[in-house]
Protein backbone atom coordinates (compact mmCIF):
# COMPACT_ATOMS: atom_id res chain seq x y z
CA UNK A 1 0.00 0.00 0.00
CA UNK A 2 2.90 2.88 0.84
CA UNK A 3 4.55 1.91 -2.50
CA UNK A 4 1.27 2.89 -4.37
CA UNK A 5 0.75 6.11 -2.63
CA UNK A 6 4.14 7.04 -3.31
CA UNK A 7 3.96 7.98 -7.17
CA UNK A 8 0.68 10.12 -6.76
CA UNK A 9 2.15 12.09 -4.15
CA UNK A 10 4.83 13.63 -6.75
CA UNK A 11 2.71 15.06 -9.07
CA UNK A 12 0.27 16.86 -6.71
CA UNK A 13 3.03 18.56 -5.21
CA UNK A 14 4.07 19.32 -8.92
CA UNK A 15 0.98 20.80 -9.56
CA UNK A 16 0.62 22.84 -6.10
CA UNK A 17 4.07 24.15 -6.73
CA UNK A 18 3.42 24.84 -9.96
CA UNK A 19 -0.05 27.32 -8.99
CA UNK A 20 2.76 28.89 -6.05
CA UNK A 21 4.92 30.12 -8.87
CA UNK A 22 1.88 32.34 -10.68
CA UNK A 23 0.28 33.65 -7.80
CA UNK A 24 -2.94 34.47 -7.13
CA UNK A 25 -5.35 33.70 -10.26
CA UNK A 26 -8.23 35.93 -10.60
CA UNK A 27 -11.05 34.84 -12.77
CA UNK A 28 -11.94 37.35 -15.45
CA UNK A 29 -15.11 35.66 -16.24
CA UNK A 30 -16.60 36.31 -12.90
CA UNK A 31 -14.67 39.84 -12.33
CA UNK A 32 -16.92 42.91 -11.36
CA UNK A 33 -16.98 45.29 -14.52
CA UNK A 34 -15.66 48.84 -12.83
CA UNK A 35 -14.25 52.38 -14.21
CA UNK A 36 -11.47 54.04 -12.42
CA UNK A 37 -10.08 57.47 -12.28
CA UNK A 38 -7.03 58.98 -10.62
CA UNK A 39 -7.26 60.91 -7.43
CA UNK A 40 -6.01 64.34 -7.88
CA UNK A 41 -5.82 67.52 -6.76
CA UNK A 42 -8.19 70.84 -7.63
CA UNK A 43 -9.92 74.05 -6.39
CA UNK A 44 -13.31 72.88 -4.54
CA UNK A 45 -15.90 75.56 -2.59
CA UNK A 46 -18.45 75.01 -0.11
CA UNK A 47 -21.68 76.69 -0.42
CA UNK A 48 -24.71 78.14 1.68
CA UNK A 49 -27.71 77.43 -0.87
CA UNK A 50 -30.44 79.76 -1.63
CA UNK A 51 -33.24 80.46 -4.70
CA UNK A 52 -34.86 83.50 -5.05
CA UNK A 53 -36.38 85.68 -7.87
CA UNK A 54 -34.37 87.50 -10.38
CA UNK A 55 -35.31 91.48 -10.42
CA UNK A 56 -33.68 94.26 -12.68
CA UNK A 57 -31.13 96.71 -10.59
CA UNK A 58 -33.00 100.16 -12.15
CA UNK A 59 -36.43 99.65 -13.21
CA UNK A 60 -38.55 103.02 -13.95
CA UNK A 61 -41.87 103.95 -15.15
CA UNK A 62 -42.71 106.20 -18.52
CA UNK A 63 -44.95 108.41 -16.41
CA UNK A 64 -47.00 111.54 -17.34
CA UNK A 65 -46.14 114.60 -15.67
CA UNK A 66 -48.69 116.88 -17.58
CA UNK A 67 -51.87 115.69 -19.72
CA UNK A 68 -51.66 115.89 -23.29
CA UNK A 69 -52.49 114.13 -27.07
CA UNK A 70 -50.21 110.86 -26.96
CA UNK A 71 -47.89 110.92 -29.40
CA UNK A 72 -45.24 107.84 -29.74
CA UNK A 73 -41.92 108.55 -31.52
CA UNK A 74 -40.02 106.45 -33.37
CA UNK A 75 -37.05 104.81 -32.41
CA UNK A 76 -34.18 105.93 -34.71
CA UNK A 77 -32.44 102.82 -34.40
CA UNK A 78 -35.27 100.70 -36.59
CA UNK A 79 -37.47 103.49 -38.24
CA UNK A 80 -40.61 102.19 -36.68
CA UNK A 81 -42.42 103.10 -33.68
CA UNK A 82 -40.78 102.28 -30.33
CA UNK A 83 -42.15 98.49 -29.73
CA UNK A 84 -41.65 96.27 -25.77
CA UNK A 85 -37.95 95.04 -26.32
CA UNK A 86 -36.67 98.12 -27.77
CA UNK A 87 -33.36 99.39 -26.58
CA UNK A 88 -33.53 102.65 -25.24
CA UNK A 89 -30.42 105.35 -24.09
CA UNK A 90 -30.85 107.63 -21.12
CA UNK A 91 -33.06 110.48 -21.90
CA UNK A 92 -34.15 109.40 -25.64
CA UNK A 93 -37.92 111.01 -26.20
CA UNK A 94 -39.99 108.21 -26.13
CA UNK A 95 -43.76 109.35 -25.93
CA UNK A 96 -44.76 113.37 -26.55
CA UNK A 97 -47.70 114.74 -25.75
CA UNK A 98 -49.57 117.63 -27.51
CA UNK A 99 -50.56 120.30 -25.22
CA UNK A 100 -51.43 123.90 -27.51
CA UNK A 101 -53.30 125.13 -24.34
CA UNK A 102 -49.90 124.52 -22.01
CA UNK A 103 -47.34 125.85 -24.53
CA UNK A 104 -49.75 128.93 -24.94
CA UNK A 105 -50.13 129.48 -21.09
CA UNK A 106 -46.62 129.06 -20.62
CA UNK A 107 -45.49 131.25 -23.26
CA UNK A 108 -42.03 130.36 -24.19
CA UNK A 109 -40.86 132.30 -27.00
CA UNK A 110 -41.61 135.84 -24.84
CA UNK A 111 -39.99 134.06 -21.80
CA UNK A 112 -36.88 133.95 -24.19
CA UNK A 113 -36.88 137.40 -25.36
CA UNK A 114 -37.10 138.91 -21.24
CA UNK A 115 -34.29 137.09 -20.38
CA UNK A 116 -32.30 138.23 -23.43
CA UNK A 117 -33.52 141.41 -22.86
CA UNK A 118 -32.72 141.57 -19.31
CA UNK A 119 -29.10 139.95 -19.61
CA UNK A 120 -28.16 142.71 -22.00
CA UNK A 121 -29.21 145.47 -19.70
CA UNK A 122 -27.65 143.86 -16.77
CA UNK A 123 -24.39 143.49 -18.83
CA UNK A 124 -24.78 147.48 -20.00
CA UNK A 125 -25.15 148.41 -16.43
CA UNK A 126 -22.53 146.57 -15.23
CA UNK A 127 -20.02 148.21 -17.86
CA UNK A 128 -21.52 151.69 -16.95
CA UNK A 129 -21.08 150.86 -13.05
CA UNK A 130 -17.43 150.16 -13.59
CA UNK A 131 -17.12 153.17 -15.42
CA UNK A 132 -18.60 155.28 -11.96
CA UNK A 133 -21.55 156.14 -14.60
CA UNK A 134 -24.40 154.78 -11.88
CA UNK A 135 -24.97 153.78 -8.62
CA UNK A 136 -24.68 149.83 -7.32
CA UNK A 137 -28.50 150.05 -6.08
CA UNK A 138 -29.28 150.41 -9.94
CA UNK A 139 -27.16 148.05 -10.83
CA UNK A 140 -28.61 145.33 -8.04
CA UNK A 141 -31.78 146.26 -9.79
CA UNK A 142 -30.81 145.46 -13.63
CA UNK A 143 -29.11 142.13 -11.48
CA UNK A 144 -32.30 140.90 -10.12
CA UNK A 145 -34.63 141.78 -12.98
CA UNK A 146 -31.85 139.49 -15.16
CA UNK A 147 -32.23 136.56 -11.98
CA UNK A 148 -35.78 136.99 -12.38
CA UNK A 149 -36.06 136.54 -16.06
CA UNK A 150 -33.76 133.33 -15.83
CA UNK A 151 -35.73 131.52 -13.14
CA UNK A 152 -39.00 132.85 -15.15
CA UNK A 153 -37.82 130.80 -18.78
CA UNK A 154 -36.73 127.97 -16.37
CA UNK A 155 -39.48 126.82 -14.96
CA UNK A 156 -41.31 127.57 -18.77
CA UNK A 157 -38.56 125.20 -19.76
CA UNK A 158 -39.34 122.64 -16.78
CA UNK A 159 -42.64 122.67 -17.54
CA UNK A 160 -43.23 122.18 -21.38
CA UNK A 161 -40.24 119.29 -20.38
CA UNK A 162 -43.05 117.51 -18.94
CA UNK A 163 -44.91 117.04 -22.24
CA UNK A 164 -41.88 114.68 -23.16
CA UNK A 165 -41.71 111.31 -21.87
CA UNK A 166 -38.11 109.90 -22.42
CA UNK A 167 -35.99 107.15 -20.74
CA UNK A 168 -34.78 107.78 -17.17
CA UNK A 169 -31.58 105.74 -18.05
CA UNK A 170 -30.33 103.35 -20.80
CA UNK A 171 -32.00 100.23 -20.84
CA UNK A 172 -34.83 97.93 -22.90
CA UNK A 173 -38.35 99.05 -22.88
CA UNK A 174 -40.18 96.25 -21.29
CA UNK A 175 -43.86 97.51 -21.00
CA UNK A 176 -45.98 99.84 -23.29
CA UNK A 177 -49.14 100.59 -22.71
CA UNK A 178 -51.41 100.54 -25.58
CA UNK A 179 -52.83 104.06 -26.77
CA UNK A 180 -54.12 105.34 -30.43
CA UNK A 181 -52.48 108.68 -31.66
CA UNK A 182 -53.79 111.84 -30.60
CA UNK A 183 -55.72 110.01 -27.21
CA UNK A 184 -55.65 112.34 -23.98
CA UNK A 185 -54.09 110.68 -21.23
CA UNK A 186 -53.85 112.27 -17.62
CA UNK A 187 -50.98 113.34 -15.07
CA UNK A 188 -50.18 110.22 -13.99
CA UNK A 189 -50.84 107.77 -16.18
CA UNK A 190 -48.17 105.46 -16.51
CA UNK A 191 -47.02 105.21 -20.34
CA UNK A 192 -45.26 102.18 -20.43
CA UNK A 193 -41.65 101.14 -18.17
CA UNK A 194 -37.87 100.50 -18.76
CA UNK A 195 -35.31 98.30 -17.27
CA UNK A 196 -31.69 97.95 -16.97
CA UNK A 197 -30.97 94.30 -15.45
CA UNK A 198 -27.22 93.70 -17.15
CA UNK A 199 -26.66 93.31 -13.04
CA UNK A 200 -29.59 91.56 -11.47
CA UNK A 201 -31.09 91.82 -7.85
CA UNK A 202 -32.05 89.50 -5.72
CA UNK A 203 -33.23 89.02 -2.06
CA UNK A 204 -32.54 85.69 -0.93
CA UNK A 205 -33.34 83.96 2.93
CA UNK A 206 -30.91 82.00 4.49
CA UNK A 207 -30.29 79.69 7.67
CA UNK A 208 -29.65 81.26 10.59
CA UNK A 209 -26.36 78.40 11.13
CA UNK A 210 -24.88 80.56 7.85
CA UNK A 211 -24.89 84.46 9.65
CA UNK A 212 -21.36 84.15 10.19
CA UNK A 213 -20.04 82.95 7.11
CA UNK A 214 -22.07 84.90 4.37
CA UNK A 215 -20.68 88.63 5.12
CA UNK A 216 -20.76 91.68 1.90
CA UNK A 217 -18.65 90.70 -0.80
CA UNK A 218 -18.58 87.45 -0.65
CA UNK A 219 -18.71 85.62 -4.49
CA UNK A 220 -22.46 83.92 -5.25
CA UNK A 221 -23.18 81.39 -8.31
CA UNK A 222 -26.91 82.32 -10.04
CA UNK A 223 -27.65 79.22 -11.89
CA UNK A 224 -31.23 79.33 -13.60
CA UNK A 225 -32.66 76.15 -15.04
CA UNK A 226 -35.78 77.31 -17.28
CA UNK A 227 -33.83 76.87 -20.52
CA UNK A 228 -32.83 73.56 -22.02
CA UNK A 229 -29.09 74.02 -20.14
CA UNK A 230 -28.44 75.91 -17.14
CA UNK A 231 -27.17 78.99 -17.16
CA UNK A 232 -25.29 80.15 -14.75
CA UNK A 233 -23.93 83.35 -13.50
CA UNK A 234 -21.31 84.97 -11.07
CA UNK A 235 -22.26 87.69 -8.60
CA UNK A 236 -21.89 88.96 -5.11
CA UNK A 237 -23.48 89.59 -1.62
CA UNK A 238 -24.36 93.10 -1.58
CA UNK A 239 -25.65 93.35 1.38
CA UNK A 240 -26.46 91.30 4.70
CA UNK A 241 -29.35 91.86 7.38
CA UNK A 242 -27.79 91.33 11.17
CA UNK A 243 -31.26 90.16 12.37
CA UNK A 244 -33.17 86.90 12.13
CA UNK A 245 -36.82 86.72 10.59
CA UNK A 246 -39.15 86.21 14.55
CA UNK A 247 -41.00 83.10 12.12
CA UNK A 248 -38.65 81.20 10.22
CA UNK A 249 -35.74 81.91 11.94
CA UNK A 250 -33.41 82.56 8.54
CA UNK A 251 -31.95 86.25 7.76
CA UNK A 252 -32.28 88.53 4.62
CA UNK A 253 -29.05 88.92 1.89
CA UNK A 254 -29.56 91.23 -1.18
CA UNK A 255 -27.33 89.86 -3.99
CA UNK A 256 -25.95 91.78 -7.16
CA UNK A 257 -25.70 89.24 -10.11
CA UNK A 258 -23.69 89.96 -13.38
CA UNK A 259 -26.13 89.46 -16.44
CA UNK A 260 -23.97 91.46 -19.42
CA UNK A 261 -25.02 88.90 -21.66
CA UNK A 262 -29.28 89.49 -20.39
CA UNK A 263 -29.63 85.89 -20.25
CA UNK A 264 -31.39 85.89 -17.67
CA UNK A 265 -34.78 87.98 -17.42
CA UNK A 266 -36.11 89.99 -14.26
CA UNK A 267 -38.64 87.50 -13.34
CA UNK A 268 -36.68 83.81 -13.71
CA UNK A 269 -36.45 82.18 -10.61
CA UNK A 270 -32.87 81.62 -9.30
CA UNK A 271 -31.04 79.23 -7.42
CA UNK A 272 -28.14 80.73 -5.65
CA UNK A 273 -25.13 79.41 -4.41
CA UNK A 274 -22.96 81.56 -2.12
CA UNK A 275 -19.19 80.81 -1.21
CA UNK A 276 -18.77 80.21 2.48
CA UNK A 277 -15.35 78.57 2.13
CA UNK A 278 -13.23 77.40 -0.59
CA UNK A 279 -9.40 75.63 -0.94
CA UNK A 280 -7.37 76.12 -4.23
CA UNK A 281 -5.50 72.81 -4.00
CA UNK A 282 -7.08 69.82 -2.13
CA UNK A 283 -7.36 66.03 -2.76
CA UNK A 284 -11.40 66.15 -4.13
CA UNK A 285 -13.00 62.95 -6.03
CA UNK A 286 -16.67 63.08 -6.90
CA UNK A 287 -19.29 62.85 -3.97
CA UNK A 288 -21.71 60.67 -5.66
CA UNK A 289 -18.70 57.90 -5.76
CA UNK A 290 -18.60 57.96 -1.36
CA UNK A 291 -20.87 55.31 0.11
CA UNK A 292 -22.18 57.02 3.54
CA UNK A 293 -23.14 54.45 6.05
CA UNK A 294 -23.69 57.24 8.24
CA UNK A 295 -20.62 56.71 11.03
CA UNK A 296 -18.27 56.33 8.34
CA UNK A 297 -17.80 56.81 4.60
CA UNK A 298 -16.17 54.70 2.58
CA UNK A 299 -15.22 54.85 -0.80
CA UNK A 300 -12.79 51.57 -2.93
CA UNK A 301 -9.82 52.08 -5.00
CA UNK A 302 -8.02 49.19 -7.15
CA UNK A 303 -5.10 47.34 -5.75
CA UNK A 304 -3.47 45.04 -8.21
CA UNK A 305 -6.80 44.25 -9.56
CA UNK A 306 -9.21 43.87 -6.33
CA UNK A 307 -11.39 46.42 -4.63
CA UNK A 308 -10.13 47.67 -1.68
CA UNK A 309 -12.62 49.69 0.83
CA UNK A 310 -11.17 52.88 2.16
CA UNK A 311 -12.69 54.98 4.94
CA UNK A 312 -12.47 59.11 4.42
CA UNK A 313 -12.19 61.56 6.60
CA UNK A 314 -13.73 64.68 4.26
CA UNK A 315 -13.53 68.18 4.57
CA UNK A 316 -15.55 70.86 2.10
CA UNK A 317 -18.28 69.77 0.38
CA UNK A 318 -20.88 70.73 -2.46
CA UNK A 319 -23.86 69.59 -4.86
CA UNK A 320 -20.27 67.46 -6.93
CA UNK A 321 -17.19 67.43 -4.94
CA UNK A 322 -16.22 66.69 -1.85
CA UNK A 323 -12.37 67.49 -0.27
CA UNK A 324 -10.51 63.94 1.16
CA UNK A 325 -8.87 65.03 4.37
CA UNK A 326 -6.91 61.35 5.05
CA UNK A 327 -8.18 57.66 3.55
CA UNK A 328 -6.69 58.72 0.05
CA UNK A 329 -3.43 59.37 -1.51
CA UNK A 330 -2.96 61.39 -4.94
CA UNK A 331 -2.39 59.40 -7.79
CA UNK A 332 -4.36 55.99 -6.39
CA UNK A 333 -7.04 54.80 -8.77
CA UNK A 334 -10.99 55.18 -6.98
CA UNK A 335 -13.87 53.67 -8.42
CA UNK A 336 -16.37 56.07 -10.05
CA UNK A 337 -18.52 53.52 -11.83
CA UNK A 338 -19.56 50.01 -10.72
CA UNK A 339 -18.40 50.40 -6.99
CA UNK A 340 -22.53 49.64 -6.10
CA UNK A 341 -21.67 45.65 -6.08
CA UNK A 342 -18.65 45.67 -4.79
CA UNK A 343 -17.54 44.37 -1.18
CA UNK A 344 -13.84 44.94 0.18
CA UNK A 345 -11.59 42.22 -1.88
CA UNK A 346 -14.46 41.77 -4.72
CA UNK A 347 -12.15 41.33 -7.92
CA UNK A 348 -12.72 43.63 -11.01
CA UNK A 349 -11.93 44.05 -14.44
CA UNK A 350 -11.07 47.82 -15.30
CA UNK A 351 -13.46 48.95 -18.09
CA UNK A 352 -11.07 52.06 -18.69
CA UNK A 353 -9.54 51.54 -22.23
CA UNK A 354 -5.91 53.46 -21.44
CA UNK A 355 -5.78 51.44 -18.11
CA UNK A 356 -7.33 48.16 -19.26
CA UNK A 357 -4.41 48.46 -21.87
CA UNK A 358 -1.75 48.88 -19.61
CA UNK A 359 -2.92 45.99 -17.65
CA UNK A 360 -3.41 47.92 -14.20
Amino acid sequence: MKQSTIPLAFPLLAVLSSCEDRGPQIDIESAIPVRVEAVTRGAIAEFATATGTARAQREGDLQCLESGAYQLQDNPRTGRPFAMGDEATAGELIVRLRNPELVNQVGIDSRRLAFTSAQREYEKQQALFDKGGITLRELTEAERAYIDARYNLESAEIRLAKLEVRAPFAGKVVDLVHHTAGQLVDVGSVLGQVMDYSTLYAEVSLPSQEIGQVVSGKEILATHYGGTVPDTLRGRVAQVSPVLDEQSRMFKAALKVDNDSLSVRPGMFLKVDVVVASKDSALVIPKDVVIDRGDSKQVFVIEKGIAVERSLETGLSNRDQIEVLSGLEEGERLVVEGFETLRNRSKVKITNTADAAAGR
